[in-house]
């Protein structure tokens, strides 16, 4: 329904910390051109936490215009306060979303009875709902038995897994028929390998049709021939996360000319002089150039 690969956009800065829309859609059309069957806007890497609610609205919009009949729409309408989730879902709705990403309420740790009706309660929109469980960020994760009671919600599709113990991913498999997607980019060949739907990515804003060509040759059968690529790709997927994402991708768009610049909104900063050079021997050695 969504794609294999499914890149969650940045949110191009102009230099006084604006969004830069004009950057954003020509990114959008630069990803479905180049790979990406699907945009996760507003998500992690997108800084959904320092944007404004007419910011990510307006980005809905634009992500909507650029994928309309060419890819699908992922708003992430996840917070940890419900209500705002469910209005957020309700204008995602309204714009025409595919799906929305909702993430693991964080700061506030609520039980699992809180989470259920937390999903509940978006679920009831009526569009289609990505399950969001990212420890690491959160300091909240969700286990597979959780995982499996919310798969019966209605409207419940999927699952981003960012949690990395395999065996959990198994137990989910297992338990209920979500399609599954790696919520970190060296993590789609071992979903793959289990039947999952693909990723939703960061590296895919650099190489998406290689990680296209994984999920063709997976699908095809050909296991050794996408964990060739995997491999191929394996010191991309730790070079842009040394620093906390988005910074590295945001320097390696800004480096290849994708997007004008690497602003970034406080408390997140740009990628130091010394990481920037590390970065580029990463995206050399992986085949991505700079801009001319």
């Amino acid at each position: 329904m969504l794609g294999a690969v499914l890149t969650a956009a940045v949110t191009p800065f102009q230099n006084d910390g604006g969004v830069d829309e004009v950057a954003y859609r020509a990114l959008v059309r630069r990803l479905l051109a180049t790979g990406s069957d699907g945009i996760v806007v507003a998500g992690t890497t997108g800084e959904a936490s320092t944007l404004s609610d007419v910011e990510r609205i307006a980005l809905f919009q634009a992500t909507r215009e650029e994928t309309r009949g060419g890819g699908s729409m992922v708003a992430g309408t996840g917070s940890n306060d419900t209500a705002h989730s469910v209005h957020l879902t309700e204008v995602a709705a309204e714009i025409g979303a595919d799906a929305v990403l909702v993430v693991t309420p964080y700061y506030n740790k609520p039980p699992a009875e809180g989470i259920r009706r937390h999903v509940a309660a978006i679920a009831e929109v009526g569009v289609p709902v990505v399950l969001y469980n990212i420890p690491g960020r959160t300091a909240l994760n969700m286990p597979p038995e959780l995982i499996i009671e919310l798969a019966a919600i209605p409207g419940v599709v999927a699952l981003k897994q960012a949690n990395e113990d395999l065996a959990q991913t198994d137990a989910v498999m297992a338990g209920c028929d979500l399609a599954v997607y790696a919520g970190n980019d060296d993590m789609l060949m071992p979903v793959l390998e289990r039947g999952g739907a693909g990723v939703i990515s960061v590296a895919s804003h650099l190489v998406g049709d290689r990680m296209q060509d994984m999920v063709r040759l997976a699908r095809a059968g050909d296991m050794d021939g996408a964990r060739a690529i995997d491999a191929s790709l394996a010191g991309l997927w730790t070079g842009l996360f040394e620093v906390t994402n988005p910074i590295l991708i945001k320097a390696a768009l800004q480096m290849t000319g994708d997007i004008p610049t690497d602003v970034l909104r406080l408390p997140l900063v740009q990628a130091t002089a010394a990481e920037r050079t590390r970065l580029a021997e990463v995206l050399s050695a992986h085949g991505v150039g700079a801009a001319g």
